[in-house]
């Protein structure tokens, strides 16, 4: 989930990035491709990897 949320602030950077579209100073796409670096970070470390996957099985 962690991924998917990276990707699309990836891809909103790339917009802002590519269509020069002037916003203040935090919603730039160098801070949004920063929050989807952490995110990324967080997915690839594996933060939320076992929050779905607990609550299925175990319960016999």
């Amino acid at each position: 989930m962690l991924g998917i949320a990276a990707a699309v602030l990836f891809f909103i950077a790339f917009l802002i990035n590519a269509a020069e579209i002037s916003t203040n100073n935090i919603f730039t796409s160098t801070n949004f491709m920063l929050v989807g670096l952490a995110l990324l970070a967080l997915h690839v470390a594996g933060v939320a990897s076992g929050l779905a996957a607990r609550g299925r099985g175990r319960r016999r």
